[in-house]
């Protein structure tokens, strides 16, 4: 299957108090978690990544996407453009805590090519990678890379997605905490 990503200023990172369908998707890897009392589904997708956090009855659902994606209105606690930096925090129901960072870093083509190298050897390695198709202008293809650290109060993600077309690089943490 041909996997090529839309173009970096076309994302928004989105924050939903429900479950989203999968079939929305075009998903490329997939790894679920379950630990001191959550569950977990973190999705590499077409364009950035999908989180799926269950604790309790409460669920949260985190997405960077094309902003074009058909998504749901309903529920829908965040959404924010992918560019520059940006943090929030949402207060949950029973304590339960989100929070998350990200940046839309544009970087010099050498830098890019470094960085993007790096990524692939650490990949390979740990975490969760995923090789996109060459667009056709570059040779090389994006990558979506994810690390995950699990604890029993606390879920981490941090998640690099590389967008060669416009040499940049949008990274992510975020951190869901039970009380």
């Amino acid at each position: 299957m041909l996997s090529a990503r839309p173009r970096v200023a076309e994302l928004a990172f989105q924050l939903f108090g429900r479950a989203l369908h999968p079939e929305l998707f075009d998903i490329y890897q997939s790894r679920e978690i379950e630990r001191g009392g959550y569950t977990a589904k973190i999705q590499i997708t077409s364009a950035g990544h999908l989180v799926t956090w269950r604790y309790g009855g409460l669920t949260l659902t985190e997405v960077a996407a094309s902003a074009q994606h058909p998504l749901p209105q309903r529920r829908r606690l965040l959404s924010y453009k992918l560019k520059g930096e940006r943090h929030d925090r949402v207060e949950c129901r029973g304590g339960v805590r989100y929070q998350f960072n990200f940046s839309l870093e544009p970087v010099a083509p050498e830098i890019f090519w470094m960085f993007q190298q790096e990524l692939a050897h650490e990949g390979e390695r740990q975490g969760m990678l995923h090789r996109f198709d060459a667009s056709g202008r570059m040779a090389l293809g994006a990558l979506s890379y994810i690390h995950v650290e699990t604890r029993n109060r606390s879920l981490l993600i941090q998640a690099f997605h590389t967008f060669p077309d416009d040499y940049a690089i949008v990274k992510s943490q975020s951190l869901f905490e039970l009380p």
